[in-house]
């Protein structure tokens, strides 16, 4: 059965703002699903689910499984990069959003779809292998990890392009992704990216050598992740 979602791109929005919006769709529907499950009558309501895609300024956030020391720089040097820092309660450890990347952001009930989380994380990736696969780039996975890497069979020269972390309560999920497209590399340089001190991250436009269209980018995505999941937008 093919689902409806909301979708909104927020365009440049700051990480706490962001945040704060995303907590506030989040807690809604956990809130009407415990509701749900205390007053069966209310259940003829599905709960409503969301798509954001989005881009942040300059911001660094720690995951709740992450060390603080795999932030690099200090507070002084966090300022004079023009960056933010923001320990949050999604998996994951350190990584780094900033403009020129897609940040997803799907807030759904997975009781409609499937409640299997590993299959949840797969089914990300996979929109961002077919979405590379546009732009003639393979991705692809790395065992053990999350996100979407490129030739993760060769140590010297595996790179991640796509970072996901998510949180999950009573199957609702918030978090999400960040898709390198045309993001500046050179901030990833602060941290140990997602904790893996021996793999580099790379982008779209590092790949290719040339800038591209963020907005072509994000259409793209955006119809792979409905065909995976089965939903249109509204």
């Amino acid at each position: 059965m093919v689902k409806e979602i909301s979708f909104e791109d927020w365009g440049l929005i700051d990480y706490k703002e962001a945040w704060d919006k995303q907590e506030n769709l989040f807690k809604e529907k956990v809130n009407l699903k415990f509701e749900q499950r205390s007053n069966p009558a209310l259940s003829i309501l599905p709960i409503p689910n969301h798509l954001v895609f989005c881009e942040h300024p300059h911001v660094y956030t720690l995951g709740k499984s992450g060390s603080i020391d795999n932030l690099l720089i200090s507070a002084e040097q966090l300022k004079q990069a023009g960056a933010t820092y923001y320990p949050i309660n999604r998996g994951g450890d350190i990584t780094y959003h900033g403009p020129g990347q897609i940040v997803g952001y799907p807030i759904l009930d997975l009781e409609q779809f499937f409640t299997d989380i590993h299959k949840y994380l797969r089914m990300l990736e996979e929109a961002v292998i077919l979405t590379l696969a546009e732009y003639e780039i393979v991705g692809d996975r790395l065992d053990g990890y999350t996100g979407v890497w490129l030739e993760p069979e060769n140590n010297e020269r595996a790179r991640k392009i796509c970072a996901m972390g998510v949180r999950c309560s009573r199957w609702i999920t918030m978090h999400g992704f960040a898709f390198n497209v045309n993001t500046d590399l050179s901030y990833f340089d602060h941290i140990v990216p997602c904790g893996i001190d021996d793999k580099q991250v790379t982008s779209i436009a590092k790949e290719l050598g040339k800038q591209i269209p963020i907005d072509d980018v994000k259409k793209r995505l955006l119809k792979h992740l409905c065909d995976l999941f089965q939903f249109t937008i509204h």
